[in-house]
């Protein structure tokens, strides 16, 4: 508000009445009933501000009618402004355009509650919808709203519609209707949202039929026809209804579809204005309407103050997206966890066959810093060189195990949407216990293969060219760099937080070759057909459609992982990247470069100790910040933590080995 009111003088309830213009300009009118309502909130004695447990509003409404009613003159005059600003300004806006974007855009929404937040904004207009931010800019107002009871609100209806006509009063709300019919019949009829809602909601076509009942409605009102507005009514709200649900069913078929943060704003701003109709509708056909007015006023308080939050568009436009996003690593998370033998073995023998990779990674990244290029470049070469071996180990369909947390953790969280009773608890503490298991397994995979190899390969340069393919100097370098005592344990935190970033890429890839529909257009495009095939477009369709998040997946983490410390450094952070594989490979590097001597230092056990830490770092930072995403999408709240934490705790004490290793064929894991 920047102040409007506060630089106003003190002034009283006489000085206000005695303000009262019917005949000044409207800014100076608007003016006057801001001031009014910003004395009805704030006390000019501390007697007021402790006044019981009635709301002050309410009470300075109170005294307000009771000095009007002894005084006609003053009731006249104040009776006279309120009806002429009803009648200068546009009230259409009030009912039809607070609280919803002037187009269904999130991105132009959220520059409009910037200009809110940063531009003051005037009296001198002649839109309701504006005036309406200066007449109730306190959140505390639907509170005082909504406490107005039957009598004020019949004191100040027999004070107000005395000197006018109540269909004068109607009028803009016969309007408002008009206009949210027709934007919600717009907004079902668009493509974007016609395709997604359910076909047979759609069949009796309440989207077109829309317009007309409510021309039958307002014909009915306006003519005071009691048997025709009821039947209007009924059909009215029979339609809206259809619309609702087939507006509801949205959300079902955005996995076939793809999901867009635009079409889920303009699906929230459809149902929102379905709800204004109805509110609007309430109030036109009341007996006794003053109660009902009292409640759309206050809800269209409560909605602009939410309209002002930029906080609170992208959590709410970007929460559906999030829990696609997590749905989509979920069905992708399911490989990675084990739970027999069969499926452990088969997980060290793909994390073996990862870390067979990684030993060429290795290799290739001494080799990208030895030929000295400048920063970016030396970050960009070593992230192709990060994101080609990911990529290798993906096609080949072996594992990473630092990328597997990421992944499972919305999985998991599927599993915690159901652990009320003791069955479906003990059924995650299971999982968590397949996931440990799991993520052992590919750690110890990637392990065991890529440091005996990378020795291997330095101990065979000694004997055939004199010299290891890494250096002493290089060596040197890596036990500085890997040490526990140096920042190895930020590095690889940071690391972790590249691992989830990757997976959101991942989950995001998806689904927007779902959203644009890609796959059939691979499938389907006639140039693409001409040149491959049909069979060849059908089976490249299908294998982008399985690849996509793969792909996204391994080329931003590679590509992350070489080039974000380098962005970083060049803004004055700066952080590194430590991952628990490629460090291993780079200290066997060092041993086969130092020889057996390097057991004897220090400097390499504190390495050792740093890379078990940077294991435990980069699987456990990922995980905690792939579950919070993947909770918080899906609204789980774990009001019950100590019961979630007993559960695992007590399978630790009785069960250890099953987080380590899987079940004999004879033996099931339960606590």
């Amino acid at each position: 508000m920047f102040g409007l009111f506060k630089a106003a003088p003190s002034w009283d309830l006489t000085a206000l009445l005695n303000a009262a213009e019917p005949r000044a300009p409207l800014a100076k009118r608007n003016l006057w009933l801001a001031r009014l309502l910003e004395w009805l909130r704030h006390p000019a004695e501390r007697d007021e501000a402790s006044a019981g447990t009635t709301l002050l509003p309410v009470l300075r409404l109170k005294h307000l009618l009771n000095v009007l009613e002894r005084n006609p003159e003053h009731a006249r005059v104040f009776a006279s402004v309120l009806n002429s600003i009803w009648r200068d300004v546009d009230a259409i806006g009030l009912f039809a355009d607070v609280g919803f974007a002037p187009r269904v855009a999130l991105w132009g929404e959220f520059l409009h509650r910037l200009r809110q937040h940063l531009l003051p904004r005037t009296a001198d207009t002649t839109d309701l919808a504006e005036l309406f931010d200066l007449l109730f800019p306190d959140e505390a107002d639907e509170q005082w709203l909504l406490a107005l009871d039957d009598d004020l609100l019949q004191r100040l209806s027999r004070l107000l519609v005395g000197q006018t006509q109540t269909k004068d009063w109607q009028a803009p709300m016969f309007s408002g209707l008009t206009t949210l019919v027709s934007a919600i019949r717009a907004e079902g009829l668009s493509a974007a949202l016609r395709r997604r809602m359910s076909a047979e909601l759609l069949a009796n076509q309440p989207f077109e039929q829309l317009a007309s009942a409510c021309d039958d409605m307002v014909d009915a009102l306006r003519a005071g026809d009691g048997v025709k507005t009821a039947q209007a009514l009924q059909y009215l709200r029979a339609l809206l209804e259809a619309c609702r649900r087939a507006a509801a069913s949205i959300p079902e078929h955005l996995e076939a579809y793809g999901v867009s943060v635009e079409i889920v704003f303009a699906l929230e701003q459809m149902q929102a204005r379905i709800e204004r109709v109805e509110g609007l509708l309430i109030c036109l056909v009341a007996e006794q309407p003053q109660r009902e007015l009292a409640r759309l006023l206050a809800s269209l308080v409560r909605v602009v103050h939410e309209r002002r939050s930029i906080t609170q568009l992208f959590s709410s436009h970007y929460s559906l997206l999030a829990r696609k996003v997590a749905e989509r690593s979920a069905e992708t998370g399911e490989h990675y966890i084990t739970r027999d033998r069969a499926d452990y073995a088969s997980m060290l023998k793909h994390a073996a066959g990862g870390g067979a990779i990684i030993v060429g990674t290795t290799f290739a990244k001494f080799s990208v810093i030895a030929i000295g290029m400048s920063a970016f470049w030396t970050g960009f070469w070593a992230g192709a060189n990060y994101a080609m071996s990911f990529l290798i180990i993906h096609l080949l369909h072996w594992t990473v195990a630092t990328k597997q947390p990421a992944m499972t953790a919305p999985a998991m969280a599927q599993k915690l949407e159901h652990i009320e009773r003791d069955a479906d608890l003990q059924s995650f503490v299971d999982e968590v216990a397949n996931l440990l298991r799991s993520q052992f397994a590919g750690v110890l995979g990637n392990l065991a293969v890529v440091a005996p190899i990378v020795l291997g390969i330095q101990l065979l340069a000694w004997a055939l060219f004199g010299a290891p393919l890494v250096g002493e100097k290089s060596a040197h370098y890596v036990l500085h760099s890997l040490t526990l005592l140096g920042p190895s344990a930020l590095f690889a935190a940071f690391t972790g937080v590249l691992l989830f970033a990757s997976s959101i890429v991942a989950g995001w890839a998806e689904n927007w070759f779902v959203l644009h529909r890609l796959e059939s257009a691979i499938a389907w495009n006639p140039a693409i057909i001409g040149r491959l095939g049909a069979a060849r477009a059908q089976r490249w369709a299908k294998w982008w459609r399985d690849n996509i998040s793969g792909v996204a997946a391994n080329v931003s983490l590679g590509m992350m992982l070489g080039l974000v410390p380098v962005l970083l450094d060049f803004v004055g952070l700066p952080l590194d990247v430590r991952h628990v594989t490629l460090s291993t490979g780079q200290l066997a590097a060092a041993v086969g470069a130092l020889g057996l001597d390097i057991f004897r230092l220090a400097d390499f056990w504190w390495c050792v100790a740093g890379i078990a830490l940077t294991g435990f770092l980069n699987l456990s930072v990922s995980f905690y910040l792939a579950l919070k995403v993947a909770l918080r999408s899906r609204g789980i709240r774990l009001a019950d933590r100590a019961r979630v934490s007993s559960a695992i705790w007590r399978r630790v004490r009785e069960q250890p080995r099953s987080f380590l290793l899987p079940p004999k064929a004879d033996e099931t894991w339960r606590g």
